[in-house]
């Protein structure tokens, strides 16, 4: 508040603060942060204030009037607007006064809905806030109605548009590419814009991750400093605009890329855009993470509270290569293993193009007869008969040109006319704005469910962006298709949930290509990366921890980087939701032993570690160790993984802090997971010693790791 304040008598805005009692003022706000807006008395709507909860509700009457809440093209703003509207007269201009507000009650919150209207113009527009009083997160959205008697065209419709003050800003963003997403990388933003965007439609995320942190006055760190964390929840083309003015104010625009998707509203329709989710964190961005956390785990998430199950995938065992009694064998080694599932990945279908490889088939959803004879179904009858679980690969919404439905059905296939076709992963991809085809790829569930009743999870795959970049079915609104392509996604994706409400579904898009929460309202995890290498993917989860928790990044053992011993692999997995593809015969006998040993200590430790608190103690980015720890609900128990990459020779190390814990209570401190299978001397330390020491959890071994318990007295 003293930065907002002294900023404001900087720009010699202070005078408003005198009429501020007169004004109409809508408060929406958790149990730690207000979102304050003002009706100006030229019945604009303003935003007055973002920040910490002011306990004396009262003293919102003395904030300064701010910036208009939702800036329009064509008025007297001179910097990036959230909403540009092109009208049948011609007339880019759109004003926009208060009209009404309402506030009700919702599931774990309340919703604020403001309207606000042109005085010239009939277009109107909703501004949704949906706050979360005790995870304290928001959502933010916008719905424009067209009240014209002719269409108007939306060229930008932002979800969100958050004004900011404060001397400094520091941006991090999450980007990569295919096998090093999440990447962390911060910069100080200046005068001027700085975006964030994709266009890649089908596989957004591809290089860029959904999701920000903004740090006001200084850097953030895990424990201090004011930060703003947000994510679209939108499985398409986004963007993120951050623009400095010339008085040091940013504003943050968030929503849909509107590269080539300008949207026509037709007369008395509306267009309701994706939801923004952000959360406003006092101390740093661990307490952040942890909000969005919770708020998701309880009301984003497809069985968000619900158990998680562990699975061998076949991929790395065999890739393409298979047949029954080979995948027979993998069932009864997943039941050796322990795992929940055995999961069947690509290559079980086609038969006039057998899926050999990667250059076909992608469409042909029927079992390919000579390697699968008996179907699906001999599989899961032997899953059910070794008590296991039985999951499938598929990937409806691709097709290769070399298939069957692509002869048939070309005209149901994203590809333009008159070129010649670029394949990106040797597949195009269909066209999810014609309803045609979104029966198609409900078909495919549907029709595996029906023939195979006891499939019991699918993994969904996403492999290429939309290229070519033409539909047959929109016609002459070709700017519809990126949006279009996405409702069409959801509009398959609602039908499935309401046919298989019980059936779980893992999010993948060759790794990271898909991490949203409005898809992980029909998933119950995602696949973060196809890079299973243990010191990137701690790297990459991470990264993906900064918005989502441990219970949606799925964390598979492979053969990825095998200087890392099983151990180091092992426990790098079980900071998420664990996962093995790798072939059991490869392996020595002590080393399945010990993956064996591993799954019971991680079914035990699920209930800390995929519902509990996540602290990031020590950022591998800075330096040659890491630990991550979770913490009960309750605080009576506790894992800390502790993680030696790269040590240098003599390296001073130091002792782990520990966060999170009761600092009343006496814990229990024992390692486990040890190599040997032996349990660590249990040692006993107060929660105080714990944050306040710490313990010595690092060692000069390269690529070593240890996993400790803790459990309350």
């Amino acid at each position: 508040m003293k930065i907002v304040t002294k900023l404001f008598v900087a720009l010699g805005l202070l005078a408003f603060v005198c009429k501020a009692g007169a004004k109409e003022q809508i408060v929406v706000e958790t149990g730690s942060t207000s979102l304050v807006f003002t009706v100006g008395d030229n019945g604009r709507l303003y935003q007055s204030y973002f920040g910490k909860r002011l306990t004396d509700k009262s003293e919102y009457a003395m904030l300064p009037q701010g910036k208009e809440a939702y800036m329009t093209h064509g008025m007297e703003d001179y910097f990036e607007p959230a909403l540009h509207i092109t009208r049948s007269d011609g007339n880019p201009s759109t004003l926009l006064k208060y009209k009404r507000h309402e506030t009700k009650a919702c599931d774990g919150g309340t919703e604020t809905v403001i309207y606000l209207a042109d005085p010239v113009y009939a277009d109107e527009v909703a501004m949704h806030f949906v706050a979360y009083a005790k995870e304290d997160v928001f959502k933010a959205w916008t719905e424009i109605f067209n009240r014209e008697k002719s269409a108007i065209t939306l060229e930008k419709y932002a979800s969100s548009m958050l004004h900011m003050y404060a001397p400094k800003y520091y941006l991090t963003q999450y980007n990569g590419d295919w096998a090093t997403e999440a990447g962390s990388h911060t910069q100080e933003l200046y005068f001027g814009k700085k975006v964030i965007d994709t266009k890649l439609g089908a596989r957004a995320d591809m290089f860029c991750q959904p999701f920000f942190q903004l740090s006001l006055g200084s850097k953030a760190t895990e424990r201090e400093g004011e930060v703003l964390v947000g994510t679209l929840a939108w499985t398409g083309n986004f963007r993120f605009t951050f623009e400095v003015d010339n008085l040091g104010g940013l504003r943050v625009i968030s929503g849909i890329n509107p590269y080539a998707s300008q949207y026509t509203v037709a007369k008395n329709k509306s267009f309701r855009t994706p939801e923004f989710i952000f959360t406003l964190s006092q101390s740093g961005t661990g307490h952040a993470s942890r909000n969005l956390h919770d708020w998701a785990r309880k009301y984003q998430i497809k069985d968000g509270q619900d158990d998680r199950m562990t699975l061998l995938n076949n991929w790395e065992a065999t890739y393409f290569d298979f047949d029954e009694n080979k995948l027979l064998s993998l069932i009864g080694e997943a039941k050796e293993l322990g795992v929940d599932m055995f999961l069947l990945d690509d290559g079980w279908f086609g038969n006039k193009y057998k899926r050999h490889s990667d250059t076909q088939a992608l469409g042909d959803w029927e079992v390919t007869a000579d390697k699968l004879p008996n179907g699906i179904g001999r599989l899961t009858e032997e899953a059910k008969k070794q008590g296991v679980k039985f999951g499938l690969w598929i990937e409806p919404e691709m097709v290769s040109p070399k298939s069957e439905l692509y002869e048939k059905h070309k005209d149901w296939v994203i590809t333009l006319p008159n070129r010649e076709e670029y394949y990106f992963r040797n597949q195009l991809v269909l066209d999810l704005s014609n309803p045609k085809v979104q029966d198609y790829v409900f078909g495919v569930v549907d029709g595996l469910m029906t023939k195979y009743p006891d499939i019991a999870y699918f993994k969904w795959d996403c492999n290429s962006p939309i290229t070519n970049i033409y539909s047959n079915y929109e016609k002459m609104k070709q700017t519809h298709l990126y949006v279009d392509y996405v409702r069409g996604l959801y509009n398959v994706l609602e039908r499935i949930k309401a046919k298989y409400p019980d059936l779980p579904m893992m999010l993948c898009s060759g790794g990271g290509g898909r991490t949203d929460y409005e898809a992980l309202k029909y998933f119950v995890e995602m696949w973060p990366s196809d890079n299973t290498d243990p010191v990137e993917r701690i790297f990459i989860q991470w990264g993906y921890s900064q918005v989502f928790p441990a219970k949606v990044q799925c964390a598979h053992v492979t053969t990825w980087n095998k200087a890392a011993s099983i151990k180091f692999r092992v426990n790098v997995a079980m900071m998420g939701k664990m996962g093995f593809d790798i072939n059991l015969h490869d392996i020595p006998a002590g080393e399945l032993a010990y993956c064996k040993q591993s799954i019971a200590d991680f079914n035990r430790l699920k209930p800390v570690i995929l519902d509990g608190d996540q602290y990031r103690l020590v950022s591998p980015y800075e330096g040659n160790h890491t630990s991550t720890m979770y913490v009960s609900k309750d605080k009576a128990s506790a894992v800390v993984f502790a993680f030696d990459i790269f040590p240098r020779y003599s390296e001073k190390l130091y002792n782990v802090v520990m966060e999170g814990l009761d600092a009343s209570k006496k814990y229990d401190v024992r390692e486990i997971n040890r190599a040997d299978g032996s349990q660590g001397e249990v040692k006993t330390y107060s929660g105080e010693y714990l944050m306040t020491v710490g313990l010595p959890l690092f060692s000069a071994q390269k690529l070593s790791s240890r996993v400790y318990e803790l459990k309350a007295r």
